[in-house]
């Protein structure tokens, strides 16, 4: 009877467990309707109607714009996480640990993480300039201070990658009080 109990428990966990994964499973994925699929959402133009003559009735700069944002891109995660001390008075008062990524244009992701050290020399330089003007002090992660920021990223990203820097994504920030 002693060796049988834990058998017993076994299969009885088991079974729970496979009972419980059966009734908790996901529902089926649904089929998109087979309608939807052969209509052609972008019909061809009118007979008459060009690419020129859309393009004379288009707003100035529109075509550019569009070009850039139909562009692929692709997120690069930098590897650390950046530190930056807030100093008041000759001493440390709070840490500011932010983690960041930069949106390229596709293929440049090698590029980002060859200059990698560059990157991190400029974008630590940025935030300890931010901090050393009491940027990281009080609301510091309201939009209008955290676009601020990701501008001011933005601009330092373009001076060692160029143009094929998008934007900068903040995906962590967070300031610790030391006293």
């Amino acid at each position: 009877m002693r060796k049988l109990l834990p058998v017993i428990l076994a299969l009885i966990g088991i079974g729970a467990g496979g009972a419980a994964g059966y009734f908790l499973r996901p529902p089926p994925a649904e089929e998109p309707a087979q309608a939807a699929c052969s209509e052609d959402p972008c019909p061809e133009p009118e007979a008459g109607h060009d690419a020129e003559a859309s393009a004379e009735h288009a707003p100035a700069g529109a075509g550019e714009h569009d070009q850039e944002e139909a562009a692929p891109t692709e997120f690069v995660k930098l590897n650390n996480q950046f530190i930056v001390p807030d100093i008041q008075k000759g001493s440390v008062v709070s840490l500011v640990v932010l983690s960041l990524s930069i949106e390229v244009s596709s293929g440049t992701t090698d590029r980002v993480f060859m200059l990698e050290p560059k990157l991190r020399d400029i974008f630590l330089q940025v935030l300890f300039d931010r901090a050393n003007v009491g940027g990281f002090r009080g609301d510091f992660t309201s939009s209008e201070r955290m676009d601020e920021l990701r501008r001011a990223l933005l601009e330092a990203a373009r001076k060692v990658i160029g143009p094929e820097a998008r934007n900068v994504l903040i995906s962590d920030i967070v300031r610790q009080d030391t006293a």
